[in-house]
């Protein structure tokens, strides 16, 4: 705790500088506060903090139902007072005209440092959540069954016009026969890891019947008897999804569902079909296309400028997304909707509370959540548009409105003057707009972790793990390595020496290129790094080598050989692209997600 409170003395000195104002008090403060509510203070109450000034930011002043918990003078919260007076009048708490953009800057940073560190939940909070999950269940199905006729009929046409041509295009794949599924690297409920998920022991019934085991488990029927302990699944003997949580914020952890194998893979083939479909179809790439976050952040940027692109979030976006949106969203494509349907996992296993039947489509986990969810999401907003318009929408329209709308998980840009026809579209559906993190009033926005005020960036820079004080604390070396470059890059050069100084009394700590194998500082002189680092020089390339720490994450030991060997090179050589390999030349030997990551001393070129 000592070192966390020094590191943020010094992030205060360096822009109480930035803003030429006063923070020793805000320091004491601070110091008081943490010694009675302990970190929860840092991670909790200051993020706390940094919503309601987002909000103030949005609505244009401070209200009196915001900063609960910090003492207030003259209409503003005591704490951060001379950062705040450069944004808002003492006494009305109005915006200024020309607030302080380096004092929003600074206000942000100090209240969002720590908010998103990665400390494990109480077993309360994370119980609350597990509560809040079941809860959920129990809403879709109310929502699902309050939706009316009328809704249902423009969502069905809405996203027949949106989706039409993508959907189509899948759908004959499937009919065709031409998915090519596969693995991911991560876990499944059967616990099966690395190569071993080519050797499936289980296919439910109800999966083989849109993907026959012998097209999709083996490289052709000649090795059908290779297959001979294979166990096929009732709809009753099921695997259900582990419903899990991991780390997020000391707050609340995040929930996810790890599917069965045989499910992933299924879904794998679908969602690569889906993504193909997506850029071949311009109107669906502009409007739901997931290849980058950038065109989201320029029009968060936009929307700050000029106020006419609002940004809107949603809370449990992917557990609200009900099975029945989905299932009217494909109706008139039976191929995908038979398909999506088969390997959709219908149950979950809850962490006291059982197996229950889901109502949700999919949570976080699923192969096929993040594409439904803004298929879903897309029409919806565009229902809302119509309304806003009393008039029925076209193709056309959708072209007109590129650049002014676009879904990206749960990250929404709508046009401001359709804004609230399209929440009370959304919460018509059941999904839940997040009132913290939605904004169009004022010139803040934010959209996949960018955040803008009047077309400034001022994204901050969060810390995610404990600062290290010996070489065995890796994780943690590794995110303060990361942190003091963001820092650095920001100009914030007084705290990332702060910085540079901590990790040089744990490891060695070099200048270096983003492109080397060594952690390393940024630095724009790099090409005047000390002489007397140089501890040799490659014998063939004369480059200069010096000693610096690389990161070193083992891949498993994972043999594979027979049928399922043929069939991963024979599945991954129909999903390559341009002619790269998607994995590298020992992916027989190799495979999974390193259990361990250390960092060893090498020398290594700082290029």
């Amino acid at each position: 705790m000592k070192s966390l409170m020094l590191f943020l003395q010094c992030v205060l000195q360096e822009l109480e500088d930035w803003c030429h104002t006063s923070t020793t008090a805000d320091f004491k403060t601070i110091s008081r506060r943490v010694e009675r509510e302990g970190i929860s203070f840092l991670t909790i109450s200051l993020s706390n903090f940094g919503k309601d000034f987002e909000k103030s930011l949005d609505q244009g002043f401070v209200g009196s139902d915001q900063f609960h918990g910090f003492r207030r003078s003259g209409g503003l919260p005591e704490l951060f007072q001379g950062f705040l007076r450069l944004v808002f009048a003492r006494g009305s708490g109005r915006i200024l005209d020309e607030p302080s953009i380096d004092a929003i800057f600074a206000i942000r940073q100090l209240s969002g440092l720590f908010a998103k560190m990665e400390i494990p939940c109480s077993e309360a909070r994370v119980s609350s959540a597990i509560q809040r999950y079941v809860q959920c269940e129990q809403e879709v199905r109310a929502s699902d069954a309050a939706l009316d006729t009328n809704r249902i009929k423009g969502f069905q046409r809405m996203g027949a016009l949106l989706w039409g041509n993508v959907f189509q295009r899948v759908d004959e794949d499937i009919y065709y026969g031409r998915l090519i599924p596969k693995h991911g690297p991560g876990a499944t409920a059967d616990k099966l890891k690395g190569n071993l998920k080519w050797v499936q022991r289980e296919w439910p019934e109800r999966l083989d019947e849109e993907f026959p085991f012998g097209d999709f488990l083996i490289p052709s029927y000649r090795f059908l008897p290779d297959l001979s302990n294979l166990t096929f699944l009732e709809p009753g003997q099921e695997r259900p999804v582990r419903v899990v949580t991991v780390p997020k914020t000391l707050k609340t952890p995040r929930i996810i569902a790890i599917e069965p194998a045989a499910m992933q893979y299924a879904q794998q083939a679908i969602y690569a079909s889906i993504q193909k479909s997506i850029d071949l179809d311009p109107v669906a790439r502009g409007l739901v296309g997931n290849a980058s976050q950038i065109p989201n952040q320029d029009m968060a940027r936009i929307g700050s400028r000029t106020g006419t692109l609002a940004t809107l979030d949603l809370s449990e976006a992917s557990d609200r997304v009900s099975n029945q949106h989905v299932r009217l969203l494909l109706h008139n494509f039976p191929n995908l909707f038979r398909a999506v349907d088969a390997c959709r996992s219908r149950k979950a296993d809850v962490p006291g509370h059982g197996v229950i039947r889901l109502a949700k489509f999919a949570s976080m986990g699923s192969g096929l959540c993040f594409p439904m969810e803004a298929f879903v999401f897309c029409t919806v907003v565009f229902m809302g548009i119509e309304r806003s318009l009393m008039r029925p929408i076209t193709r056309k329209d959708f072209k007109s409105l590129l650049g002014q709308v676009r879904v990206y998980g749960d990250d929404i840009i709508v046009p401001v003057e359709h804004v609230c026809a399209v929440v009370e579209e959304l919460e018509a559906f059941g999904f839940q707009v997040n009132s913290n993190k939605s904004f169009w009033s004022g010139k803040f926005r934010e959209s996949c972790g960018k955040d803008f005020y009047d077309g400034h960036d001022i994204s901050i820079v969060k810390l995610r793990q404990h600062l290290p004080s010996r070489r065995q604390h890796v994780p943690q070396i590794i995110a303060a390595a990361s942190t003091r470059n963001q820092f650095y890059e920001l100009g914030m050069w007084r705290t990332a020496a702060f910085l540079d100084a901590l990790l040089e009394r744990v490891i060695p700590w070099p200048v270096v290129a983003d492109t080397s194998v060594l952690l390393g500082r940024s630095s724009v002189l790099l090409n005047e790094f000390s002489y007397a680092d140089i501890k040799r020089r490659d014998p063939d390339l004369h480059y200069p080598l010096i000693k610096g720490m690389k990161v070193s994450a083992p891949v498993p030991s994972s043999p594979l050989d027979g049928y399922a060997a043929l069939l991963k090179c024979l599945v991954l050589g129909e999903n390559r692209i341009d002619d790269l390999p998607l994995v590298n030349a020992g992916h027989l030997e190799r495979a999974g997600r390193p259990l361990t990551v250390d960092i060893k001393q090498r020398l290594a070129s700082p290029y």
